[in-house]
């Protein structure tokens, strides 16, 4: 399987890499919060190309991330069709108000303050998600954990997440192996075959992919627990990185960003920015 296939830890030496663990999982934390409480377009759309900035800094290569980046956008746009599906008037209730574009059939109007509210929601996903991949791909797992450690969790649950995140790339690269075995078998699973069989070809994967990583985790934590894992209360951390003057700094910005996004709620006397009134 080829590299850009696979996303995990993709190390650097960028000033994103160089932050320390605990720096890139606050940030990740407070930009989060601050993006999902609001639906102010305006902030939105900045923290949106923020986002867009650091993967630029970052130097991750579209290959690396066009994988993840498709299939997250599938699913968004299914989202955001959902929404309209189930809630094709949510818009007019949020923001008072009626602009139709198109009489559809029943409930189904196309109104402006619809489309405005889904273009948060957008928005939403463009301003976090990359935040999210920026944080996978440029965090080493091990460190990764001692950040989770550092802020109170305790370090077999830290060790536990970090490798379930080191595992998604061996995951990847068995669901290919087996994939290649059943297509060298006769099963024809590419884009040249109908869409019920790949799907049967999927599933002929998944059943020997689940299999094999039963079959490593109780290798794992078998040698873990030779090891004596979990027999001390505290342990140290081989890829600890020390908080640096950029860290305290990235932080700080982090936390302001979260001040600004409150301060807007409250000035806006809700979550939702108006342009309709």
């Amino acid at each position: 399987m080829s590299q850009h296939q696979m996303i995990g830890y993709i190390p650097g030496e960028t000033f994103i890499h160089r932050l320390s663990g605990t720096t890139k999982l606050l940030t990740l934390i407070l930009v989060s919060v601050a993006c999902m409480t609001t639906y102010d377009t305006r902030f939105l759309i900045g923290t949106s190309l923020f986002s867009i900035i650091l993967f630029k800094v970052s130097g991750i290569k579209w290959s690396d991330i066009s994988f993840i980046v498709k299939f997250i956008s599938v699913f968004s746009v299914l989202n955001l069709v959902a929404v309209y599906l189930f809630s094709p008037q949510y818009g007019t209730v949020i923001y008072g108000s009626e602009h139709i574009i198109w009489e559809g059939f029943g409930r189904f109007n196309l109104t402006q303050e619809q489309l405005f509210y889904e273009f948060n929601l957008l928005l939403k996903y463009i301003s976090s998600i990359p935040f999210v991949l920026l944080f996978l791909l440029t965090t080493n797992p091990s460190e990764f954990a001692s950040s989770l450690n550092k802020i109170g969790v305790s370090y077999k649950i830290s060790y536990s997440v970090a490798l379930a995140i080191r595992y998604i790339p061996d995951i990847q690269v068995a669901y290919y192996d087996i994939s290649a075995s059943q297509q060298a078998r006769g099963f024809e699973m590419s884009k040249k075959a109908s869409l019920p069989k790949r799907v049967k070809g999927a599933m002929q994967i998944v059943f020997p992919l689940i299999l094999s990583s039963l079959e490593r985790i109780e290798v794992i934590s078998t040698a873990m627990e030779l090891r004596r894992f979990g027999k001390n209360k505290k342990r140290t951390w081989y890829s600890s990185k020390p908080f640096t003057a950029s860290d305290f700094l990235v932080i700080l910005l982090s936390i302001v960003i979260v001040i600004v996004s409150f301060a807007l709620i409250y000035l806006n006397g809700s979550r939702f920015y108006n342009p309709f009134l």
